[in-house]
Formats: structure tokens, sequence, C-alpha cells
């Protein structure tokens, strides 16, 4: 199942977020998708297991060492900025955990992590689509999702 708008829209409908592959290099990718979701003023919670925060703007966020220590994963939609053998693990430990909206950044799957993806998961954002030359990116699609969910 190809990724669309109206899975867009779903991933943020959620009612809190998680940033795998959160980064204090402000130059990664990693960074940048984590302040995204500061910078609208999202609950979002960084995963970084060898960083204890994230600093956006001068404020700290702590980060957590996986999504098993999550408050409510079930109610969290994912981010994901790793590589693929560890987009693959976390999927893994998400579907353990019964989260339903991953978003796939570029460059964080391959063929197999993607089928993974689409066969375990209620919202799956990853591959081809949405507006920019890479395909689905939350920095890029981003504001029209939340604008479709009512958040915006």
């Amino acid at each position: 199942m190809a990724s669309t708008d109206a899975a867009l829209r779903s991933f943020f409908q959620a009612s809190r977020y998680a940033v795998v592959g959160a980064s204090t290099n402000t130059a990664k990718f990693g960074y940048k998708v984590f302040k995204w979701y500061v910078d609208h003023g999202l609950p979002a919670t960084p995963i970084n297991p060898g960083a204890p925060a994230i600093a956006v703007d001068g404020r700290d966020f702590p980060t957590v060492a996986s999504l098993s220590a999550l408050q409510e994963p079930q109610g969290t939609a994912v981010s994901i900025i790793t590589p693929p053998p560890v987009t693959k693990k976390t999927l893994e430990e998400a579907k353990s955990l019964g989260i339903q909206a991953v978003f796939l950044q570029p460059g964080t799957f391959d063929d197999d992590v993607l089928a993974y993806a689409r066969d375990n998961f209620a919202t799956v954002l990853a591959g081809k689509g949405g507006a920019g030359s890479e395909g689905w990116c939350v920095l890029v699609d981003g504001e029209r999702g939340l604008q479709a969910a009512g958040k915006l």
C-alpha cells in the first residue's frame, strides 16, 4: 500500500510523537526533524540512547533510550531517522508495543524494511510521494499533514 495524503493526515492526528535517531548534532537530519516537531509545538520525545538530552533553542529535551521507554507508546506516532538495519529493529520494537503510525524519512529503509513496515502498521509514510524530490519527509510534508489534521 502506497503512502497517501490520508496517511499523512492520520499520522498527524496522534496525541504524541517520538523521533528515533534524534541527534545533538545540529547538521544532522535527526536534529532537524526533532527540531521541526519542537518548532511546531508538538509533544515529541527524542529517542537517542547515547545522549541525555537534545537542546533546541536553548531548551533541553530529555531523551529516552528506546520506544519501550515511552509513556504512551500506543498513542505515539514515530518518525524514524536511522540506517535501514536499525530502522528494522526499531519497527519490530514498535510493532511489539502496539504503535500504529510510522514515518520513515528518506534513507532510513530498503525494500525489506519498507515491506515490513507496510505489512505491520496501519499508517506508513515512506518512499515515493509527498512534495519533495526524495519522497515523503516530515520537513517537506509535515505542515501539510498538520493542516489536514486540524493542528495548524
